[in-house]
């Protein structure tokens, strides 16, 4: 952290720079446009009386050429100063960050460069789709002739428009989409529909008086809910009492508050993103944030490795030399790592359940053969092991 925080000192120093600069900057140009107007209103006044240029004018304009050109130079010198100050943020870049991360991972991971490029391409705009940034996104795919299909577009389409549509307080398109996917919501246990119908009932309800039977009638749309949402719909119907009085200066104002529509647009971007097959989370942006946690401590063993000579320690492409914790939100699938070799097991080393029960790996399972027979590192039974069963988690 006491890395970035010299950095970001560095880069506030630029940006103050270039702020006074941009002030000191106008300020002068004015000042010049100012005094340039005056001149040439003077040199109009002459023309027009038909007079000669008179020697007052002449040295007038002698001392406004020369506050040009001093002006000139003093913003170019200024803005040469600017130049240095940014260059020092690239120093303190070098100086607290270590440029050689690439080294932290093999080459041997991808297949080819060419590969390489399309993942990181594909990545970047799953992402900007996900962010709604959809023109960047397609001028993205056009400049890397990345070719997406439009099956992977739509679903990104879908949830944007409903998204926008959320943001600006229309409920109409998310209440359309949750009743087009009742089915399948109820067996995620979704809450959105009722979520959504609440909302509109809380419009009706800031309506005031005049809405009062139009909230009532909407109301009819509780009732598949009432059995799992029976204290919520009590709640909204008791408020209908102080609609009246002002729903503001009664118990129930905290059903006016904005953070509803931040709840709402949350939970139909989890819930969609569980129906269509998407993370709520782009890959991108998981992958960016478990490298800040996991590059500094890969670097560190990279520097032992090296320092100790032991560079067949970490020779896998799929696995690193030491586990990394970072943290519940990252886990994604559940693990195993051999109790034996003490090793995570994978599709080509995988956990091997024993007649007995316990669960080793497969290269565990062959290290402990002997004389065609297996006997379990746990329990003191013998077993064929052909009759060991490959378990997937």
């Amino acid at each position: 952290m006491e890395q970035c925080a010299s950095v970001e000192r560095e880069v506030d120093r630029v940006l103050q720079k270039f702020l006074t600069y941009g002030q000191h900057c106008e300020q002068s140009l004015e000042e010049l446009l100012h005094y340039v107007g005056q001149l040439r209103a003077e040199l109009a006044s002459a023309a027009l009386q038909g007079t000669p240029l008179s020697a007052t004018l002449s040295l007038v304009m002698s001392q406004c050429c020369r506050k040009i050109k001093d002006t000139v130079q003093k913003l170019a010198s200024d803005h040469k100063d600017i130049h240095s100050s940014v260059s020092r943020v690239g120093k303190a870049i070098d100086r607290n960050f270590d440029s050689e991360i690439c080294g932290v991972v093999s080459d041997a991971v991808w297949d080819s460069r060419e590969k390489q490029q399309q993942v990181l391409q594909m990545a970047i705009v799953e992402h900007l789709y996900q962010q709604g940034m959809l023109s960047v996104a397609e001028e993205l795919c056009q400049e890397s002739t990345l070719n997406v299909d439009l099956d992977f577009k739509q679903p990104f389409l879908e949830l944007n428009r409903i998204l926008e549509a959320l943001h600006e307080q229309d409920l109409g398109p998310a209440l359309e989409w949750a009743v087009s996917h009742r089915q399948r919501l109820l067996e995620l246990n979704s809450s959105l529909e009722f979520k959504l119908h609440r909302l509109h009932f809380i419009r009706l309800l800031a309506g005031g008086p005049e809405k009062q039977l139009e909230a009532l009638s909407y109301a009819r749309h509780f009732q598949p809910f009432a059995r799992l949402h029976q204290r919520e719909i009590q709640v909204m119907m008791g408020s209908l009492v102080y609609l009246r009085l002002g729903l503001e200066k009664s118990p129930y104002c905290h059903l006016l508050d904005n953070s509803h529509w931040a709840e709402i647009c949350e939970t139909f971007t989890r819930d969609a993103c569980s129906l269509l097959g998407l993370s709520v989370e782009s890959p991108l942006s998981v992958s960016f944030a478990s490298g800040c946690v996991a590059l500094p401590v890969l670097m560190n063993i990279k520097a032992v490795i090296e320092q100790r000579q032991c560079t067949g320690v970490w020779s896998h492409k799929d696995e690193l030399p030491i586990e990394i914790e970072l943290g519940m939100k990252c886990w994604y699938h559940s693990v195993f790592a051999c109790p034996i070799l003490r090793q995570q097991t994978s599709d080509s080393n995988p956990p091997i359940k024993l007649i007995c029960g316990h669960v080793i790996s497969r290269d565990a399972l062959n290290k402990l053969i002997n004389g065609g027979k297996l006997k379990c590192p746990y329990c003191p039974m013998e077993q064929n092991p052909a009759d060991g069963k490959r378990i997937i988690f």
